[in-house]
């Protein structure tokens, strides 16, 4: 399974968002996010709103410096407690980023905090921000959460090298992500190929599309799957079930769990 259309990213930044303001329709804006518990309804929109925002602004400027949170306008949405205020300042800020990255295209040179220099790398991290935290609002919501197979898939991919570059990078929590002669399965039951074989060598981790036996497997509907990943549920909720060492599991989320 291989990254998604530039253009395809572009659109899930509107979609998601799109469902994302359906799920806040009538809900309490106050209400806390289970998934992350720190925040408000509002709070977790402000967040989107705001990245969205962030990530425009480096786009609309091919910055290739870091953009202090300061020099990016109207990034802390509107004042008061209008939820129409809030909802057109969020659709605004996510037309204005799809928009900036539809015209730099996949491969103008710029910054981001990772490997990947260039505006594929935004297009695919804001539509997956997007989509993932439409989850969190649905849990606050209380309302049911659906994502199309292929957006699953990419969003475990890219997860996947998200940590792998942390390790690269010295994260602490990252490096412990190693050890060999364990392994960790992600096997999608309702999806073809959809499988992921993450395998702790004594340096490092690494992971390959495969369906091996592992030290730990967690198997069951791809979406169920790519939110207990993303620790978004339980690993045993949701349809999915846990085959061998659950702790090593739980190792795996306990340190991927930055960002």
């Amino acid at each position: 399974m291989t990254a998604l259309a530039h253009d395809r990213y572009c659109d899930e930044i509107l979609f998601q968002t799109d469902r994302l303001r359906e799920t806040l329709k009538d809900a309490d804006l106050a209400a806390r996010v289970p998934s992350c518990p720190d925040w408000s309804l509002r709070e977790l929109v402000v967040h989107v709103g705001g990245a969205h925002r962030w990530v425009s602004e480096i786009v609309r400027t091919r910055t290739t410096e870091e953009l202090p949170d300061e020099d990016v306008p109207d990034a802390d949405g509107p004042s008061g407690d209008d939820p129409a205020a809030l909802d057109a300042w969020l659709a605004e800020g996510a037309a204005a980023t799809a928009a900036a990255l539809r015209e730099a295209g996949p491969d103008t040179a710029l910054w981001t905090w990772a490997r990947e220099q260039r505006t594929a790398f935004w297009a695919r991290r804001m539509a997956h921000e997007t989509a993932v935290h439409r989850a969190d609002a649905t849990l606050a919501a209380g309302t049911g959460f659906e994502v199309a197979p292929d957006m699953a898939a990419d969003i475990i991919t890219e997860w996947l090298e998200i940590v792998s570059f942390a390790q690269s990078e010295g994260d602490p929590e990252a490096l412990e992500l190693r050890g060999g002669g364990r392994s960790l399965h992600l096997h999608a039951t309702d999806v073809p190929g959809a499988e992921w074989l993450i395998e702790f060598g004594e340096d490092a981790f690494t992971w390959r599309h495969a369906h091996e036996k592992a030290t730990v497997a967690l198997r069951g509907p791809l979406t169920e799957l790519m939110l207990a990943f993303n620790r978004r549920q339980k690993p045993d909720e949701g349809g999915l079930e846990v085959l061998g060492d659950r702790g090593l599991l739980d190792f795996w989320l306990e340190r991927a769990a930055f960002g």
